[in-house]
């Protein structure tokens, strides 16, 4: 019974078929209405889709037919445009221009010291005080020679002016003031070297001399005095990147006792060339917002020495040489989402950094490249992409 239902189904099927004529395109097109065209369309477009989708199925499952032996297996890259920056990295220090030993101008008993250790002080600020061995009364005693020099030329100079006394009497009394104004002025700054002043805002970070000792010029060193506020990063530069290297140039700086890094600016460059190292020396100043930095930390700087907008850069461990030294890559062109043609292509090459290099000429931005497997391959061969990135 079933087996002739099935028979009356397809009867009825087939008669209904014979019955009904299908038009052709041209007869739509002759004959028919705008909706009746939309619709015929777009019937069309159903089957395309559905005809497009069994074919890619036939062609996956085709795939699994083939034998993969003859197709090498390798990774592949597809590139884009980069902006590439290339660093030259260089040792320095951190240092900072208000950072000295203060010295005696005088010879003495350092009689008092006026600060501690870590003080903060201010510019003109009195530091220590050196004995002046009695020259302060000297002073004293050169002042009140003054005074009776200043009084006589006084006297001298009105009477020379009313035309009493000699001329010469007048030019005594006026080169004895005068003398004695120097001999003041001198001893004044002589024992003013006996203070000790703070050279500029800072901290007291050393006392080197103890109270009560000896100190003479240029021998006993006695503070130590420093300003953090203005600390910066100063390293020497090989000569060869003297035209890279400029005012305003990148800086990546990296702290390492701190664990810090920070970006910043090269705000100043030597106009000399070290005649001993061929070096020349730059300067980065550091951020307020770094905590702990003091002078003579080591800093590793790396400055930006080249930059490239829409760049086509690869990995350099992708490069391969021929038995001349020039540089060669694979780039695939793809026949579908999986195998793909190897074509040879020769290489001119720019500067690399942190396992990149950039590539003159040779590639184009979009082109995909061959990154594992590349050595197995020849010219031409087909391969088959097990994992497609995009740079």
């Amino acid at each position: 019974m079933k087996y002739l239902s099935y028979i009356s189904i397809l009867t009825l099927l087939v008669l209904v078929s014979c019955g009904q004529k299908e038009k052709s395109i041209d007869d739509i097109l002759e004959s028919g209405s705008k909706t009746e065209l939309k619709e015929t369309r777009e019937q069309l477009n159903k089957e395309m889709r559905d005809l497009n989708s069994k074919i890619k199925k036939l062609d996956e499952k085709l795939e699994d037919f083939e034998d993969s032996s003859k197709y090498a297996l390798v990774e592949a890259l597809q590139l884009k445009p980069q902006h590439f920056k290339h660093y030259v990295k260089v040792q320095g220090d951190v240092t900072t221009d208000q950072n000295i030993v203060i010295y005696p101008e005088f010879s003495g008993i350092l009689e008092n010291i006026y600060v501690k250790e870590g003080e903060e002080v201010k510019k003109g600020q009195k530091l220590a005080k050196i004995d002046d061995g009695g020259q302060s009364n000297q002073l004293k005693e050169m002042q009140a020679q003054q005074e009776l020099a200043k009084t006589r030329f006084e006297r001298q100079e009105r009477l020379w002016k009313e035309n009493i006394g000699s001329e010469i009497q007048y030019l005594e009394a006026k080169t004895a003031f005068e003398q004695i104004n120097n001999s003041v002025e001198q001893m004044k700054r002589q024992l003013n070297k006996s203070i000790i002043y703070a050279p500029f805002d800072g901290k007291i970070d050393d006392i080197i001399t103890d109270q009560g000792q000896v100190v003479s010029p240029g021998q006993n060193a006695i503070f130590r005095i420093l300003n953090l506020e203005a600390m910066y990063v100063s390293a020497n530069v090989p000569e060869n990147y003297v035209s890279n290297i400029k005012v305003g140039t990148e800086a990546i700086v990296n702290l390492r006792a701190l664990n810090k890094s920070f970006v910043g600016e090269v705000s100043q460059v030597s106009s000399n060339i070290s005649e001993t190292n061929r070096n020349f020396r730059v300067r980065v100043s550091i951020p307020d917002s770094i905590d702990y930095v003091k002078p003579n930390l080591i800093a590793t700087v790396r400055l930006n020495d080249y930059t490239s907008k829409n760049a086509v850069v690869i990995p350099e461990n992708i490069l391969q040489e021929n038995a001349s030294g020039e540089s060669f890559t694979y780039a695939l062109q793809m026949e579908n989402d999986s195998i793909g043609k190897a074509n040879f292509r020769e290489l001119k090459v720019g500067r690399h950094y942190q396992g990149q290099i950039e590539v003159l000429q040779g590639l184009q931005a979009e082109d995909i490249v061959v990154t594992e497997g590349a050595r197995t391959i020849k010219k031409e061969d087909k391969v088959r992409v097990l994992n497609f990135q995009k740079h």
